[in-house]
């Protein structure tokens, strides 16, 4: 049981409703040759021999193309219904309805319009997961006026006839219509997790962009000088005239020059500004859809630069994780001091249940702060998934 637990409690909210979703659909269409077992087993003693098999198999078969029916429609629910399995689908439930028929002509109880409204709402049950709202509910109507047809074909009086196939078409069109209400939440679930990836994705493409964009206004001059002095070098060889010599000795100096202020960006990109990462953590949070807090910055302006660095890297490899590994709602930042330490705590409710067992992110952070001369420590506490940082303030650099 806690292993169920615990793999319940690694899905998504998406991959939970997506299951609950697709077995709702599965558990009620497996039920249905046992409804109609029940709905005509009390007539079977004045039946013929070959009805029951025959009223079994087809609705065995029924059932079967059916569940084909919803598997693939689940799978690829722009593709529309499974032609050949939704033929067979109606075939085998056209033979079910006929052979309920002859089975009940002549028992008391008659179950045929009962079946004919169960067949038909398994296959609009079936097709709920591809088609919309409108058609099921026009399907549901059809299966009303069937069941009363069955209901006038075995003898009933037709204002009796009436009344059972209006309200079994009124009932088929309400179970339906739940069915098809839960698939959009399905869809609408689905559609808005997908949003929030792209949304994390396009944080690190602007970070991306912004890193291209400094390294080609420092690189896109030094390169261009680079190219035409070797131009220049190599047509005064050619022709023997002097000068290429400086021309070459300037080449090293801009290449040299280059490969500094490449350092430099380099250097500039990976020196963390806490203050900066802090505002950047509640942007793109906000932007995903979390709520979030985030305390201390004032504290964050007066810390040494290694101080920042470090701690700035526990905010990126942090925020990553709710973004990419949880369900996060809220997510809180408090930066504090504590002693001569500096304390970074970040909690959130995305991660319930969740293990001790570290990836290798937090593995590399915890490494990174212990030649600092901090610690780490992640895991969930109660409801909340909290990761602590700390860093001597008198860190060396």
């Amino acid at each position: 049981m806690p292993t169920v637990a615990r793999w319940w409690s690694s899905r998504t909210d998406p991959q939970r409703i997506d299951l609950y979703t697709r077995s709702s659909y599965y558990s009620t269409l497996v039920f249905v040759p046992v409804l109609l077992l029940f709905a005509v087993a009390p007539n079977w003693v004045a039946a013929s021999t070959w009805q029951p098999p025959v009223l079994l198999g087809s609705s065995v078969v029924t059932t079967a193309a059916c569940l084909l029916l919803t598997r693939r429609g689940f799978c690829d629910r722009s593709a529309g219904p499974d032609r050949p399995a939704l033929l067979v689908a109606l075939v085998a439930g056209l033979v079910t309805v006929l052979a309920a028929l002859a089975a009940t002509a002549a028992g008391p109880a008659p179950a045929a319009p009962f079946v004919a409204g169960l067949v038909g709402a398994a296959v609009l049950l079936a097709l709920s997961v591809t088609v919309p709202t409108r058609p099921l509910v026009a399907g549901a109507a059809v299966t009303g006026v069937l069941a009363g047809a069955v209901a006038y074909a075995e003898g009933g009086p037709p204002a009796a006839a009436v009344v059972v196939g209006a309200s079994i078409g009124v009932a088929v069109g309400f179970f339906v219509t739940a069915f098809r209400f839960s698939v959009w939440i399905l869809d609408v679930v689905l559609e808005m997790e997908r949003s929030r990836g792209v949304q994390a994705q396009l944080a690190v493409a602007e970070e991306r962009l912004r890193f291209a964009r400094d390294l080609h206004d420092v690189m896109g001059r030094n390169l261009s000088a680079i190219a035409v002095k070797s131009q220049l070098a190599a047509e005064l060889v050619r022709r023997g005239r002097g000068g290429a010599a400086e021309e070459l000795a300037d080449i090293s100096r801009v290449a040299e020059e280059s490969l500094r202020e490449v350092r430099d960006v380099v250097r500039g990109y990976r020196r963390t500004d806490l203050p900066g990462e802090l505002a950047g953590a509640r942007s793109v949070l906000r932007a995903a859809g979390v709520g979030v807090t985030v305390t201390g910055e004032e504290e964050a302006v007066a810390l040494p630069e290694q101080v920042q660095a470090a701690l700035g890297w526990v905010v990126r490899e942090a925020v990553t994780n709710v973004l990419r590994h949880s369900r996060a709602s809220w997510c809180s930042v408090e930066l504090r001091a504590v002693g001569g330490d500096a304390e970074l705590r970040v909690a959130n409710d995305g991660a319930p249940g969740t293990g001790t067992t570290w990836g290798n992110g937090l593995t590399g952070l915890a490494e990174r702060l212990a030649a600092a001369g901090g610690g780490l420590s992640a895991g969930p506490d109660g409801d909340r998934f909290v990761l602590a940082a700390t860093v001597p303030v008198g860190v060396p650099a």
